[in-house]
């Protein structure tokens, strides 16, 4: 039955009910995770011969360098090769980070700030200035501009990507507008593939700001959950194609491919832009860790092998958001409370549950035991305006926690929402 058809009787029993089962799992003493899309250690133990990459004995690169001795800061050929064609660019079009996307977005804005982008003014002498957010979104994007100071306005998500004609608007019309954060292939947290239209209207803005920048977060490009991936055009052969190359810059990693705390971090743009940033990044480091990026040619050997590689992971973790999505469509689709995204790559399920309630949804979750990305965090300064959307991130807990957490879940949003009905 419909909640919201019960009689106030019918609800309060029904509070009562699930309040009796949500005070057993209390009992219960449990300590589950579910706030991060970290990797489990069963899809660590996939690239663990890559530590013995260098039993050879050769730390030598196709250039001549010793990987194991200073140089080439901005990366060793034969990685930005692997690398350009995970993300799409030419290997002049690359840079080679450390393990962390998120710092190789944060060094392009502080550049933005400190030195300005191919002659425009320095961010910090603009006075105010804003970024676009499609939300929900991810809330590390948020924290950087944050940080920095940067005026966040919020953009709705649509089945196709974000509002497209909002940004167009928003971008001709304002030069304090700098950029966009968008995470184009299984959004963060909705899971949305964006359309070829979107992909082809982003990289032909024409926006009022000469230095504006769209932050393509190309993160799960290749962490498809089905055996037939949606695919995204190439963003910066679309940019080309009508002279806005400079337009964009997209990040990529290995962070959820190998080794989160060991990965490698990729930065692609226009040569204009990779060349601008190499100045800089010389400045402020000597090399990043060669012998690993060493370490994942060797491992990988071609991009080939790295989508194979990752039907392993997809193995690992595709019935984990199967046994999600059945227990939202078994326990909470009759009764017509939230609604739920069932995606086909990434590492997240975005919940929205009734307005108001996602809040008081965590908070009963985090007292039994389950612990989960706090509500508002896919909004900017952690502020959901409805306080509904519930990021869900299924890959860490062993597939038994998980279903137990799951279970917590559902009651605890039976709770919420029969609460909030019963108060109207």
């Amino acid at each position: 039955m419909i909640l919201s058809q019960m009689t106030k009787e019918e609800l309060a029993s029904f509070k009562s009910e699930n309040e009796k089962l949500y005070n057993d799992f209390k009992g219960q003493g449990l300590c589950l995770n579910m706030a991060r899309g970290n990797p489990c250690s069963e899809q660590l133990e996939l690239s663990l011969d890559m530590l013995k990459a260098f039993d050879d004995g050769n730390f030598m690169s196709e250039c001549g360098n010793d990987v194991r001795n200073y140089g080439v800061p901005d990366g060793i050929p034969e990685a930005k090769k692997l690398f350009s064609d995970m993300i799409g660019v030419n290997t002049d079009e690359i840079i080679i980070f450390g393990n962390s996307s998120l710092n190789a977005m944060f060094f392009s804005v502080q550049c933005a700030f400190n030195k300005g982008i191919l002659g425009s003014k320095p961010w910090s002498e603009c006075g105010r200035i804003k970024f676009l957010c499609p939300v929900p979104g991810y809330d590390r994007h948020f924290k950087v501009t944050e940080f920095f100071g940067v005026e966040m306005i919020n953009i709705p998500m649509t089945p196709t990507g974000p509002d497209m004609d909002m940004i167009e608007e928003l971008v001709k019309n304002d030069e304090s507008i700098k950029g966009i954060w968008c995470v184009p292939q299984y959004s963060n947290p909705d899971g949305i593939v964006y359309s070829d239209e979107t992909v082809k209207r982003f990289a032909a803005l024409k926006p009022a700001a000469k230095d504006f920048r769209i932050f393509w977060d190309n993160a799960y490009c290749i962490h498809h959950l089905t055996d037939s991936p949606k695919c995204i055009l190439n963003i910066l052969d679309e940019a080309k194609k009508v002279g806005n190359e400079d337009i964009v810059y997209i990040f990529g990693s290995t962070s959820k491919v190998t080794f989160p705390g060991a990965g490698i971090a990729v930065m692609g743009a226009s040569k204009a832009n990779i060349d601008e940033l190499k100045k800089y990044l010389g400045i402020s480091i000597i090399s990043y860790d060669k012998m690993n990026q060493l370490r994942h040619v060797k491992f990988f050997g071609t991009f080939e092998n790295m989508l194979e590689h990752m039907k392993k992971h997809k193995a690992i973790i595709a019935p984990k958001f199967r046994l999600v999505c059945d227990k939202l469509a078994k326990e909470l689709a009759p009764l017509g409370i939230g609604q739920w995204t069932d995606p086909q790559g990434g590492y997240f399920i975005s919940f929205n549950a009734p307005q108001g309630c996602a809040k008081r949804i965590v908070s009963l979750c985090s007292e039994a035991g389950v612990t989960l990305t706090g509500a508002g965090a896919t909004f900017p300064y952690g502020v959901d305006p409805e306080d509904k959307n519930i990021r869900l991130a299924p890959t860490y807990p062993p597939i038994e926690d998980l279903s137990k957490a799951m279970d917590l879940f559902v009651i605890c949003v039976k709770i919420a929402a029969a609460e909030k009905l019963l108060a109207e």
